[in-house]
């Protein structure tokens, strides 16, 4: 039976949701396509109809991911971006928090076109910061350089925090200690301005 152009489409946007969150929950080795399309509510054999492989699927969905960050912190101030994002809510959240922190230790180990695509996407999360800052000072030097080790650090204190047992004050410390350190960096920027 032949499916309409829009129900195909729909199925795709399903898988690549599916894929998305399960992938940010349990890294890309943890999920089986079997598994997925079951989630998605859809026959193993329907996989192929959209990708040729796994390997495809984890680029499409990683960028969609990275799209859906992006999406989730658009018209906040990044000081206020910096207090969602180092927040207990989003260590916890994995399935739908940032696929950066979820999933870059996994795209390490991923063919060349997958990480070419979390370059790009962290990329885009780089320049996202950058304006941020860029709104809160007059001049942008060293906005990018800035931009990344406030990225890196906010990501790095995610995975970190995410490492520990979900009792541990080490957990914690971990996300209000990089808070505090990227809050102070934005605006002990915008005062030396």
């Amino acid at each position: 039976m032949r499916i309409t152009k829009e129900k195909k489409q729909e199925n795709y946007d399903r898988i690549i949701a599916t894929a998305s969150e399960l992938f940010r929950e349990r890294g890309f080795d943890g999920v089986g396509v079997a598994e997925l399309m079951e989630r998605a509510g859809l026959t193993h054999g329907g996989f192929y109809n959209h990708f040729r492989s796994k390997e495809e699927l984890i680029a499409e969905s990683t960028e969609n991911g990275l799209s859906e960050t992006l999406q989730r912190y658009a018209g906040y101030d990044v000081l206020d971006v910096m207090e969602l994002y180092l927040a207990r809510e989003h260590r916890d959240g994995r399935g739908q928090g940032c696929t950066a922190a979820a999933l870059s230790c996994d795209a390490a180990r991923q063919p060349e076109e997958t990480k070419a695509v979390f370059a790009a996407g962290i990329d885009k999360l780089v320049r996202a910061v950058e304006g941020g800052i860029a709104q809160h000072h007059a001049s942008d030097a060293g906005g990018r350089a800035q931009a990344i080790a406030i990225l890196a650090q906010a990501v790095g204190a995610i995975v970190l925090s995410r490492a520990c047992p979900d009792d541990s004050p080490l957990a914690d410390e971990l996300l209000d200690a990089c808070r505090t350190d990227c809050r102070d960096a934005i605006e002990n920027r915008s005062r030396k301005q």
